[in-house]
């Protein structure tokens, strides 16, 4: 199935900078054709004739009409993103220009390429494995420095390195028990059970630790969130304002004012925070929802700030420093039963004695949201939270549940390689499980694969990448 795909020799077209209006944008061929189409576009030079890995700017133009004048970049396969040739125009940013450029080129002959359809060819044409390839589209979807960085580290073979020499190990193993099968009859061992032993041991302390490192990589890409919960007027859309240094929230003394969830994306450390700020809650919400004066707005405002709590990663449960001390005690006590990650933050310390407020409540945060007192320390507990120790470093970590999903199955492989080497099974079972392994690392990798799976990841990419 592959074979046929890798045999695509059709030219394909897109634009492969955002679209609108810009000083620059740049149109991408890849294919057999890619070079003929543009030089019968390009009468300023012949660009069969032209090395690879060059430059040349001069006039676009179909027939005599006049199209751009442009930049070509020429860069002759393998030696291309693709594999394949590969030619880049640089025209101007007008998308009427772009469109006008685009056309002319469809009618030489290429087709409009397929959302992830370059970076599918480079992974066709073995210039990335499938792990590097989804790394493209992880980075391209990057928001912050830690997960630009996790997806260069996959995109620079560090993922795919650790599974590789694990794959070929186990090959080499495989090889050799199933040396042995043909040589039943002589009772000899040519696979060292021993050396076995200690690679399956480094393998599973290996896949343990990615399959670990897991959560913190949904984190990273994903981000988390924070749902912002508390009684009216304690103070939760003044602590969202100070959190994103600006009036995001409508601030009022009058309880109530927050009707409606308000969803903002903040950046600490890395780690993007998804901070919701929701409606205040009554003492009894069930009871002020029935009630006959309820505000009917208010009360839809309520139930979805519990909604809100109940999706949310972490909750900070926000209360005046003033409130009764039985009041936040019993809350904490519904929080920790709930089971779900969750700060107490007791705010409005500029109405108080510090150091009072610190003696009655040494394990809250204590802030002061309207002059930003103590700010920072809610931060850190949000980051330490989420990352419970694990330094953020340069090392793999997983962050796409398809690699989770097969590793799982990785682990279990080896799992049954161990089991079946302490109970001394016998070598046409081992190499069973070992093709299994195998299977499931060639998954992750792309070494084995299918058609409709590469169009299924491929098809998540933007078009020109």
């Amino acid at each position: 199935m592959l074979g046929k795909l890798i045999g695509w020799d059709d030219t394909i077209v897109a634009l492969a900078t955002p679209p609108g209006v810009g000083a620059i944008g740049v149109i991408r061929l890849s294919g057999s054709g890619s070079w003929g189409i543009v030089d019968g576009l390009f009468p300023s030079r012949d660009l069969s004739q032209q090395p690879s890995h060059t430059l040349h700017v001069g006039l676009l133009k179909e027939g005599d009409e006049l199209l751009d004048e442009a930049v070509i970049s020429l860069y002759r396969g393998p030696r291309s993103y693709t594999g394949e040739d590969v030619v880049e125009i640089s025209c101007h940013g007008s998308p009427y220009v772009q469109e006008r450029v685009i056309q002319a080129i469809l009618r030489g002959g290429a087709r409009l390429a397929r959302a992830g359809e370059f970076t599918q060819r480079a992974f066709l044409h073995g210039k990335l494995d499938l792990t590097q390839a989804e790394a493209v589209a992880d980075l391209i979807a990057s928001n912050t420095a830690t997960s630009a960085r996790t997806a260069l580290h996959t995109i620079r073979g560090g993922f795919s390195r650790a599974l590789r020499d694990l794959r070929e190990q186990l090959l080499s193993f495989s090889a050799l028990i199933e040396l042995e099968l043909d040589f039943s009859q002589e009772d000899v061992e040519f696979a060292d059970r021993s050396k076995l032993y200690a690679l399956i041991t480094d393998a599973e302390e290996l896949t343990g630790k990615l399959l670990q490192s897991f959560q913190l990589g949904n984190v990273i890409r994903h981000g988390v969130q924070v749902a912002i919960i508390g009684k009216p007027n304690a103070g939760k859309s003044t602590l969202l304002n100070t959190l994103l240094n600006e009036n995001r929230a409508i601030v009022s003394e009058l309880a109530g004012t927050t009707r409606d969830t308000i969803e903002e994306i903040l950046n600490i450390e890395g780690i993007l925070f998804r901070l919701i700020d929701t409606a205040g809650l009554r003492h009894h919400v069930a009871e002020f929802a029935g009630h006959a004066g309820a505000d009917p707005i208010e009360s839809i405002g309520i139930r979805k700030s519990l909604e809100k709590m109940e999706q949310a990663d972490i909750v900070v449960y926000v209360f005046d420093i003033n409130d009764s001390p039985a009041e936040i005690i019993a809350r904490r006590a519904e929080l920790a039963a709930a089971g779900k990650p969750f700060f107490i933050v007791l705010n409005k310390l500029d109405t108080t004695d510090e150091a009072t407020a610190r003696a009655a409540y040494p394990n809250e945060v204590l802030i002061s949201a309207r002059d930003g007192r103590h700010i920072d320390e809610l931060k850190q507990r949000l980051v330490d939270q989420v990352l419970q120790g694990k330094a953020v470093t340069e090392g793999t970590i997983i962050t796409n549940a398809r690699h989770y999903q097969a590793l799982q199955q990785v682990a279990a492989s080896l799992g049954d390689i161990h089991r079946g080497l302490d109970n001394g099974l016998s070598g046409d079972l081992l190499a069973l499980d070992i093709r299994r392994c195998l299977h499931y690392l060639g998954e992750i990798t792309g070494e084995i694969t299918s058609e409709d799976q590469l169009d299924y990841i491929f098809s998540k990419f933007c078009i020109g990448k």
